[in-house]
């Protein structure tokens, strides 16, 4: 980092979302007019650094996306069905619907949960992850639809919804799961005639990143609603326990992890900081959940600082770079030779997701 500001994780996260206001006005965010997982990421951060600020202007921020996305009946203007990306940002209704409890913000959660219901399935009963690419699932869509439907779960009393999200998380750990590794592989055709797939197991061959990032925020995020009781939640703590043991065994010296997790002695791979966030908001919050010994929270504090450390400012604005652009499935090189970019949504909004969580512990641990 070229600046010697000391701050905490909550001056970097309102820094970085600071940075954001400036460029784009709330309707403006990329892509614009869409209601999609890139504005749904960077808000959903931004109302976790809301809840811990108590800052309104995030709060209206984030309601102010979500008006310009629909109409007053609560129809939204641009979002594609059978499309797990275009789920996710319906979780910013929930605390928008709680405040507001008016009718269109329910119709819209009503909509959301319909497609959901309807949503295809592979004949195992996997997600397809959007109609482009059908019978595959990718780790992605884990944290695209789990957290919203178990959110519509506990909202609507409607318990067997809890379901579907522990269905397709343990579905997804069985056919993607590398037991060498312990890590996920990032996609799986059931077909096996993507050309990316495995022609044995159905698998894709590299461990992505970010893909394998969602996977433990999702399930940690879903494991706060599922009810204890439920037959079920001891598997998915299981599954979040011994995925994030498997990740920490691949954190690099500088603290970050590579673009391709388990091949960081390649020098084509790179270290990639939307991961990495990912990774330190998912150890740091099971640290504090129990669900991992406070030893791993060394190995968040050493990711926090290699994230930090990367940064840069252009004046007030804060610069979160080395951050992969939106990826499909491939081959090594494919991953290694993606493009980066500086300040997109995916990468501020894993930077926020990672300060909230790192703050969070560190306040528990100071009590």
């Amino acid at each position: 980092m070229d600046d010697a500001r000391v701050m905490s994780p909550m001056d970097y996260a309102k820094a970085a979302i600071e940075t954001m206001m400036r460029k784009y006005g709330a309707s403006q965010l990329p892509p614009e007019g869409h209601f999609h997982y890139h504005q749904g990421v960077f808000l959903s951060g931004v109302y976790q650094t809301y809840l811990l600020t108590g800052d309104e202007k995030y709060f209206e921020y984030m309601k102010a996306w979500v008006d310009a996305m629909m109409d007053e009946d609560g129809n939204f203007y641009q979002r594609e069905e059978c499309h797990l990306d275009d789920i996710q940002p319906g979780n910013l209704l929930f605390p928008i619907y709680k405040r507001y409890p008016i009718e269109k913000y329910r119709k819209a959660l009503d909509d959301l949960i319909a497609d959901i219901l309807r949503y295809p399935r592979n004949q195992e009963g996997g997600f397809w992850h959007m109609k482009l690419f059908p019978n595959q699932m990718w780790l992605d869509g884990l944290y695209m639809g789990g957290p919203f439907v178990c959110k519509y779960a506990k909202l609507s009393g409607r318990a067997e919804y809890y379901d579907i999200s522990i269905e397709q998380a343990l579905l997804m750990e069985r056919k993607t799961l590398d037991r060498k590794t312990g890590l996920w592989f990032h996609a799986y055709d059931e077909t096996r005639t993507a050309e990316w797939a495995d022609r044995d197991t159905g698998c894709s061959h590299e461990f992505w990143g970010r893909s394998l990032g969602w996977v433990p925020v999702a399930i940690l995020e879903e494991l706060e609603y599922i009810p204890q009781n439920h037959p079920e939640y001891q598997s998915l703590y299981r599954l979040v326990k011994d995925l994030l043991i498997s990740i920490c065994r691949y954190q690099s010296d500088d603290g970050r992890w590579y673009q391709v997790v388990d091949k960081g002695d390649d020098p084509r791979n790179w270290l990639e900081n939307s991961c990495s966030c990912l990774y330190v908001a998912a150890i740091a919050k099971a640290v504090k959940r129990g669900i991992l010994d406070d030893t791993y929270w060394k190995q968040a504090i050493k990711g926090y600082n290699g994230i930090i450390n990367s940064l840069s400012w252009e004046k007030e604005d804060l610069q979160i770079g080395n951050v992969c652009i939106g990826t499909g499935v491939g081959d090594f090189m494919y991953y290694c030779e993606r493009a980066t970019s500086t300040n997109d949504l995916h990468g501020v909004g894993a930077f926020l997701l990672m300060c909230a969580e790192v703050e969070k512990k560190r306040k528990k641990s100071s009590i």
